[in-house]
This record gives structure tokens, C-alpha cells and sequence, in this order.
């Protein structure tokens, strides 16, 4: 059977709720939001419903159910006991006055049913099955819940603010149509998200006086360590909006999927020294990190909304922050998006607590290219035993490394392990020492992206990964 979905207005309607229990109760908020007009039937209520009787905000009667209690001045009944044959009879008075009834989980006894919903007023999204699987819809709620912002509804606001405004100044309705998908796409929008209502409102102004001047934004955009599952919510939104995409090689590319088939992407992954190569190739990265910038600054200034889409997190040697200062050099809206950083991606699949109680009481991040140079190290403090060590881009100079600090004073039998791939399928984990671990992982022809982690917690890792 199909149910066509409807939104009703029961502001002051009368509504009756036969039952007073957990169910009953989810049914009279859900009436209470709509601002009905609720009495209560039940010789019993839970403590939830006997307070919104106590403070005024609906009527209880305390008796058994009885046909009278279904007046014609209803507009709806709610039957929510777990009596099938109180819920037959309330069905069939209703029916006989053609007032619209709904037995709960009883799909045969209702002329109605309730979808899940997705509340962001004032857009309200409505989930149902048709009756046949209710904890599925719900489930897809879920779903649906999870991608849509929490301030979704200041978006809306937005457009009540701006309705005649918009209406007066575009007289045909296909540009009211292109503006309002401009604005919804904008900066403007994405501070309106943010709760900033009367800002939100000053960039629209803005947007309206110059309706024909494209305005572009930056978004940097952590994307996680790798499996595309972990990138945030407000990062897929932003790339499910974007024009543009600038994506690096640490960047998942099944978050492209994610993309508008019109948009733009572009790969600007930066190659920098392998293991295992002869001759160490030129590290021209800062060249190719100047390009980069180049070109967020190009199609931004175009009117284009980039994402620049950086594996891991933006601000954690990812340059993020060189390329957010360009940015705002050339006056360009930027948002800031941080990811979960390989770091703490690599131990959390690895199963390493990079805390521990009585093991570790902090941790250090450092980049092995960075190491690599032992001048000015403070190779005592790197290798302390009361912390964690973690290297990225170490790989190359791995030995070098643990080599040094092992000669400042590290115990050669700490623990420690180097995580490649971390949280894609293929992840692989070498384990060992400070003393062998860079034999172990060349060993096992490792030569993809991989962190180092050294340190007392290691040991702490599960035997069955």
C-alpha cells in the first residue's frame, strides 16, 4: 500500500492520544511541536507525560478508554497502547467519523502513519517504509541526518529574510532561481550555517548589488588519513559544493565520487625523495607548493569554489597553513576544515594507544625529512621514555634516524613499528625495535606513505593485527 507523504498544520488542532507510555509519549512531543492541541486518555501515564499534564502544556484524562472520547472536533486520534483490542476500537469509532487515526505498529488499524523525521526547522525531512520496516527508516534517517549540517535550517531563515528583496530585484523567475542557487552555494551560506544570521544577511546584500560579479572562496579541507569513510561531515558538504578540486596523492580519490559531475579536479600531488633510489632525485616541492597556490588563487579570484583536498589534516605538515596565508593575501574568503591527521589514524587501525597510563604521558610529532638534518635536534627529548614518538615522512631516512637516537641515549630494544597505508585496505604494520626496524621494513619492501611510531605503547598493540 502507498501512503502519500503530507505535511500537515495542527496549530490548535485537537488531538487525541489514547495511552500514556514511552510510545505515547515520542507521539505527543512530535503533536506538541506542531503546537496542537493535545487531551491524553489513559488510567496511567510515565513521569514524562504526568509533567507536560502538571505544567499545563496538555490535557490528561484519567480513565480507560471510551468511544466518547472521540469527538467530532477532532482532527486526528493516536492510538499507543500495547492492547490490540483497545486499538481496534479506537480505529473503528474513528473511522465511523472519518477522523484520521493511527494505531502505532499496527500498520492495518492507521489511515495515517508517522515517517522518521529529520528535524531542521524549519526544513523537515520525512523517512517511511510504507508501514513494512520502521527500524529501517529510521536507519536511513540516520543516514540522511548525518549528511544534512545541524544549522540547515538557518539557511532557510536566510531566504525568508531575503524573499522580497530577491523578488525585487530579478523580475524573471529563472534568475531568482539562478541567484538563489548562487547564494545557497556561497560563503554567505556557509556563515549562515555557522549561526550568523545578520552576517549571512550583509554578504547576500553584498551579493545582490553585485549580481553580476561572481564571488569565489577557499576551503582547505582535511581529508583524513585515508579511508574516505573518516573525513568529516562538513568536509563532504564542501566537496559535494565545490567548482573546483586541487587533490594530493595522500587524498583519497573515492572522495571525488562525491563531487558534482561539472566540477573541476585537479591533481597537484607533490613528489618528493623514494627509498631504495640510487641517486636521491631533487626535492622541488616548495617550487610545486608555490604553483599550488598559484592556482587556489587563480580560480578562486574567477568566482570558482576550490577545494584544496589534503590527506590527513590541513595544519599538520600539510602546508595548510602557506596556503591559507596566500589566500588571504588575495583577499579571499577561506574556511578551514581540519581531518584526522595519519597519526592518529595509523594507531587507532594499528591498535596503538599513543597515551598510556604509566607509559605515556605525552606525544611528539615529528617529519622525518626534517630529522633527517641532525643538526640542532634535541635527540635526548625526541627519544624520552615516558613519551611517544611519532615520524612522518621518515621512511627515507629511517635508519639514519633511529640510529641517532639510539646514540643519544635511547634504550635499542624500545618498541616500535612503522604503519604503511594507514586505514586502506592494504594497510600493512612492520613491528619491531628501535635497533631493527628499519631492517624489518626494508625487508618487507615497504616504500609507500607510512608513519613511524616508537615508544613504550607499542608494545600495547593487539597480536592479532
Amino acid at each position: 500500500m502507498f501512503y502519500l507523504p503530507l505535511y500537515h498544520r495542527l496549530h490548535n488542532a485537537k488531538c487525541l492520544v489514547v495511552g500514556g507510555g514511552t510510545t505515547a509519549a515520542r507521539k505527543i512531543n512530535w503533536l506538541l511541536r506542531a503546537e496542537a492541541d493535545i487531551v491524553v486518555v489513559s488510567p496511567a501515564v510515565k513521569p514524562a507525560v504526568a509533567a507536560l499534564a502538571d505544567s499545563g502544556r496538555i490535557r490528561w484524562q484519567q480513565a480507560s478508554f471510551d468511544e466518547s472520547a472521540i469527538a467530532p472536533d477532532l482532527t486526528l486520534v493516536i492510538s499507543a497502547t500495547n492492547q490490540s483490542e483497545i486499538n481496534r476500537e479506537v480505529y473503528a469509532v474513528a473511522r465511523k467519523q472519518n477522523i484520521p487515526v493511527n494505531c502505532v505498529d499496527e500498520p492495518e488499524l492507521c489511515t495515517f502513519i508517522f515517517p522518521a523525521i529529520v528535524d531542521r526547522d524549519p526544513i523537515v525531512v520525512a523517512v517511511s517504509s510504507q508501514a513494512s520496516a520502521p527500524t529501517l527508516a529510521r536507519m536511513v534517517r540516520g543516514w540522511i541526518e548525518a549528511r544534512l549540517p545541524p544549522g540547515l535550517g538557518h539557511l532557510a531563515d536566510l531566504g525568508q529574510r531575503l524573499r522580497s528583496r530577491v523578488r525585487a530585484k530579478f523580475d524573471d523567475v529563472e534568475a531568482r532561481k539562478a541567484f538563489w542557487e548562487r547564494l545557497f552555494d556561497s560563503p554567505a551560506a556557509e556563515t549562515a550555517l555557522n549561526g550568523d544570521l545578520d552576517g549571512a544577511e550583509r554578504a547576500a546584500e553584498q551579493m545582490l548589488d553585485d549580481a553580476q560579479v561572481p564571488t569565489g572562496s577557499v576551503s582547505l579541507v582535511g581529508a583524513g588519513p585515508g579511508d574516505p569513510e573518516l573525513i568529516t561531515l562538513k568536509a563532504l558538504r564542501l566537496i559535494q559544493q565545490a567548482d573546483v578540486i586541487l587533490y594530493d596523492k595522500l587524498s583519497n580519490p573515492a572522495l571525488l565520487d562525491y563531487a558534482r559531475r561539472d566540477a573541476e579536479t585537479i591533481y597537484v600531488g607533490k613528489q618528493g625523495p623514494k627509498p631504495g633510489t640510487p641517486t636521491p632525485r631533487p626535492d622541488n616541492r616548495s617550487h610545486q607548493q608555490h604553483a599550488i597556490n598559484d592556482l587556489i588563487i587563480e580560480h578562486a579570484s574567477a568566482g570558482k569554489h576550490v577545494v584544496r583536498l589534503k590527506g590527513g589534516d590541513p595544519f599538520i605538515y600539510g602546508r595548510g597553513g602557506e596556503e591559507l596565508e596566500s589566500a588571504m593575501a588575495a583577499n579571499l574568503d577561506v574556511t578551514v576544515v581540519p581531518g584526522i591527521t595519519a597519526a592518529l589514524g595509523a594507531a587507532s587501525y594499528a591498535g596503538i594507544p599513543l597515551t598510556y597510563r604509566n607509559l605515556s604521558q605525552s606525544v611528539r610529532f615529528v617529519t622525518g625529512h626534517r630529522v633527517e638534518n641532525t643538526i640542532n635536534q634535541d635527540w635526548p627529548e625526541l627519544g624520552r621514555a615516558d613519551q611517544t614518538l611519532v615520524i612522518y615522512m621518515g621512511l627515507v631516512g629511517l635508519s639514519e634516524l633511529l640510529a641517532q637516537l639510539v646514540a643519544h641515549g635511547c634504550e635499542p630494544q624500545r618498541p616500535a613499528a612503522l604503519v604503511e597505508n594507514a586505514t586502506l585496505p592494504e594497510q600493512r604494520i612492520v613491528l619491531g625495535t628501535i635497533s631493527n626496524l628499519a631492517e624489518k621494513a626494508r625487508a618487507a619492501g615497504i616504500d609507500g606513505p607510512s608513519v613511524a611510531i616508537v615508544g613504550d605503547v607499542v608494545g600495547m598493540m593487539p597480536t592479532d593485527r
